[in-house]
């Protein structure tokens, strides 16, 4: 009887490559692992990209707004200059303006105020409309209300003073006084 020398293998023990299966679960659990890191950090780029764009757009809004609306200080300043030309222009009683003496004054500053309208074109700065038409919150302030038969309530009458805007904002609203119904 000759006595078999091989020893009974134990496939219990390794697989066919060689590797317990205890390694090789725990190299599946470190794959999963690192694939899901990868995962995270992909959608982490993404977010991260994201943020960038939104960062770069919010940025180049406020450098157009800067730009556009860089005056707006300036602009309201110089309202009440344009307001006060206009008054003087408006107080000159109809005797004085025939003055052959103060015509060429009254020229210059007629051609002022055209200047100023015009250099306010230049920049965006236009005038709100008010009057004849119903009374807007966004763009009228409502200084009094006068009784009157011919217009609807609620429509401007008389504008005391001019509201302004620029570009797409309101600078000044538009001071009036508003139709009521008479009592």
């Amino acid at each position: 009887m000759t006595e078999d020398t091989t020893a009974p293998q134990d496939t219990t023990s390794e697989d066919a490559a060689g590797i317990a299966p205890e390694q090789a679960a725990a190299g599946d659990d470190r794959v999963k692992t690192l694939e899901e890191n990868l995962a995270n950090a992909q959608q982490e780029v993404l977010y991260a990209r994201a943020e960038t764009q939104n960062v770069r757009r919010r940025l180049e809004k406020e450098i157009t707004d800067a730009r556009a609306y860089a005056a707006t200080g300036f602009a309201r300043d110089i309202l009440s200059v344009a307001d006060n030309l206009a008054r003087a222009l408006e107080a000159i009683p109809a005797a004085l303006r025939d003055d052959e003496r103060l015509k060429s004054l009254i020229a210059g500053i007629e051609a002022t105020g055209r200047e100023i309208e015009k250099v306010f074109g230049n920049h965006g700065i236009q005038k709100v409309a008010a009057q004849g038409l119903p009374l807007d919150p966004n763009q009228h302030q409502a200084m009094l209300e006068v009784p009157h038969n011919e217009v609807e309530p609620g429509t401007v009458v008389q504008v005391l003073q001019h509201g302004y805007t620029i570009k797409d904002r309101l600078l000044r609203p538009a001071m009036v006084a508003v139709a009521k119904k008479p009592e």
